[in-house]
């Protein structure tokens, strides 16, 4: 039985914004969906209805009856996306692939498009934003050719339905859902209204059929996906996919799955021929050279499960002006500003009228705490002209006392350094099991932590002398006789580059032994 709607013969007035399309049950000044003021106009009554029960789809069955094996993923033929997924997709799944415009989304896709297009599974590949002899001109470049690999230039959802009936792909790649507009619906494509109803037509289609989709889509000035929220929360998987397009490398991150964990990443160089996965990105962000220099220390962060190692380098000049210069590339401004502060008062390095350049190489972001350590080495390492030993990494967070922290999968971050080669680590106390062959030593606060830098002294502590008090009976000699101890001198409370509880184990680092 049909369901029924029943209707009052009552009708009421209906507001829409002539902006964006947005429905709304009385006027209002600003439309709450895209903010435009004096947008919102009465056009029409609108009936009153409420549904009845209707017929189901498929009778409610016990959870332990559902057959899992539909849910099953299929690999995508490209091992680094396989991994954001969770092994694959998932057949019926909607995945939203977001970032700025040229860091090689379409590109990626068309790639994974032709590898997994089979006999078995067609692939159909919708552009919006190009025509068909664009794509297959990129298509030549990346070696994208596929006999099961179907290509449609279409703008209308109509359109595209009807090809996906033609076609009756496993896998649909729509570039991109914001280019798509139903002619049933008033505005310009890309309007949140269009967008809502060309992607909830596409997820209804799709789980139907069983038909995996991969969705591109916009993103705003601000790096968020454009769109209605709504978007986000309707598909199943939303990945960002970024990379600063002066760089190799880009990386894809899982930021909702509701088939897989979020805390993977993939990592992919974009170079002449097309995209490429890397296994082992850590050569992206090292500089080779013959000899260590000044300013720079290695570290190794974490993104998602994955650990990368990575170099900083800061540099530090006289100012010319009365505010010094404190410049970033690939750190956080106000992280850098804190680290400066703690190794100023913490670590007895003057930097008031320096200018401060500090960056990341081969473009990686470092938002990580674990990166501290190895930024305040390398201020350091630059305030005194002295390179730090090439076969050293440093790991830990710094806090506003001084003090260095624990950071998480330690463990790991010594595995991967000393499988690169890096025989000697700086790490937080109690860092777990240590890799066979590799020298760690721990270190409490940021003053030891300094003592790496080859001939740095800790900064001598100023001489104590007895309180000018009078002795009391009974209280030790001193008190019997009135006799006052020396003060020590300056020289004396001087120590070597690493206290004598830091050198067990550790072989000294000279400047020009090399990893």
């Amino acid at each position: 039985m049909a369901a029924r709607t029943k209707t009052t013969a009552k009708p009421r007035p209906a507001y829409r914004c002539t902006e964006c399309g947005n429905q709304l049950p009385k006027w209002v000044g600003r439309c709450p969906e895209c903010n435009a003021w004096g947008t919102v106009e009465e056009y029409g009554a609108v009936p009153i209805r409420t549904t009845a029960a209707g017929p189901v789809s498929s009778p409610a069955k016990p959870i332990g009856q559902v057959d899992g094996q539909v849910a099953t993923a299929r690999t995508t033929g490209v091992p680094e996306l396989d991994r954001v997924l969770g092994g694959g997709i998932v057949p019926g799944a909607v995945v939203l692939l977001a970032g700025e415009p040229g860091v090689g989304k379409s590109t990626l896709l068309l790639d994974v498009a032709a590898k997994a297009a089979s006999d078995r599974h067609r692939t159909l590949y919708v552009t919006g934003e190009e025509s068909a002899g664009q794509v297959r001109l990129r298509a030549d470049r990346i070696n994208a050719l596929s006999d099961h690999l179907y290509l449609a230039a279409e703008s209308d959802l109509g359109a595209v339905l009807g090809h996906i009936d033609q076609v009756n792909p496993g896998l649909l790649v729509l570039d991109s859902v914001q280019t798509i507009a139903s002619a049933e619906l008033d505005g310009a494509p890309g309007g949140p209204a269009q967008v809502r109803e060309v992607a909830g037509a596409l997820i209804r289609v799709s789980k139907e059929r069983g038909m995996a989709t991969l969705l591109v889509g916009h993103v705003t000035k601000d790096g968020s996906i454009a769109g209605p929220r709504l978007l986000e929360h309707l598909v199943d998987v939303v990945l960002s996919f970024e990379g600063d397009r002066h760089a190799r490398l880009r990386i894809i991150r899982g930021i909702k799955n509701r088939y897989g964990a979020t805390d993977e990443v993939g990592c992919f160089e974009l170079h002449d021929e097309g995209i490429t996965g890397l296994a082992d990105p850590s050569g992206l962000f090292l500089t080779r050279r013959d000899k260590p220099v000044p300013g720079t220390c290695l570290t190794v962060t974490l993104e998602g499960k994955r650990p990368l190692v990575a170099e900083v380098q800061a540099l530090m000049v006289d100012s010319q002006i009365p505010s010094p210069r404190r410049t970033t590339s690939g750190l956080e401004s106000p992280r850098i500003a804190m680290i400066l502060a703690v190794v100023e008062r913490h670590g007895g390095v003057k930097l008031g009228k320096q200018d401060i350049y500090t960056a990341t190489v081969g473009g990686v972001k470092l938002t990580e705490p674990s990166a501290d350590l190895a930024i305040a080495l390398a201020v350091a390492s630059s305030s005194s002209d002295t390179p730090l030993p090439s076969n050293l990494v440093a790991i830990g967070e710094v806090g506003l006392a001084g003090e260095v922290r624990r950071v998480t999968g330690v463990q790991r971050r010594l595995a991967e350094a000393h499988r690169l080669g890096f025989t000697h680590a700086l790490v937080p106390p109690d860092p777990g099991k240590v890799p066979s062959g590799m020298k760690v030593v721990e270190v409490a606060d940021i003053g030891e932590a300094l003592q790496a830098i080859p001939g740095r002294r800790r900064a001598p502590a100023k001489p104590r002398t007895e309180a000018r008090e009078p002795a009391r009976a009974g209280v030790g000699s001193q008190a019997r006789t009135g006799a006052r101890p020396e003060p020590k001198s300056v020289a004396a409370q001087s120590v070597p580059a690493f206290p004598e509880a830091l050198m067990e184990g550790w072989d000294p680092i000279d400047s020009d032994e090399l990893g």
